[in-house]
């Protein structure tokens, strides 16, 4: 499960940030070269972000690669950590599952509305389902992190 996680969030991150990167590179190429830039392309780059962001959130939690703050894990009984990292994964996991929700009823209203981007006339419902479910995934991830050892590459940078 862990590897088709990984082939299938990663590949769906990857594939969205190349094409911003290639979106991008010929963008400024067309508007350098031949003075006509790509219409839209600020609202491709917009919409592949949101591709790369949530596309990469649930691996950025299996991983444990979240901004940490632990000053104060040293002084901390093993135990309480153990209860502590329990809670925050509660806490992110119930939060992730309920915003995952709220984007998925927002894709609905958005799908029912015909609401598009504004230039480009893209549907923006898929787009926000696509956040809802990666969120309310991610959410299942923090939960099941809950009854896990602590990794050692978790802990964070700060």
């Amino acid at each position: 499960m862990k590897k088709l996680l990984e082939t299938l969030c990663g590949l769906l991150a990857g594939i969205a940030l190349f094409a911003i990167m290639l979106l991008t590179f010929l963008d400024v190429g067309g508007r350098k070269l031949l003075d006509n830039s790509i219409t839209g392309s600020l609202e491709l780059t917009e919409l592949l972000m949101v591709v790369v962001i949530f596309g990469a959130l649930p691996l950025v939690s299996e991983r444990g690669e979240h901004v940490v703050f632990d000053s104060m894990d040293p002084y901390l009984p093993d135990f309480v950590k153990k209860i502590q990292r329990a809670l925050v994964h509660l806490l992110c996991g119930a939060a992730l599952i309920a915003l995952g929700w709220l984007m998925y009823k927002t894709g609905g209203d958005f799908l029912e509305t015909g609401e598009t981007t504004a230039q480009l006339k893209i549907l923006k419902a898929p787009f926000i389902y696509g956040m809802g479910l990666l969120c309310a995934f991610t959410g299942v991830i923090h939960l099941g992190l809950m009854f896990k050892e602590q990794q050692d590459n978790e802990g964070g940078v700060l």
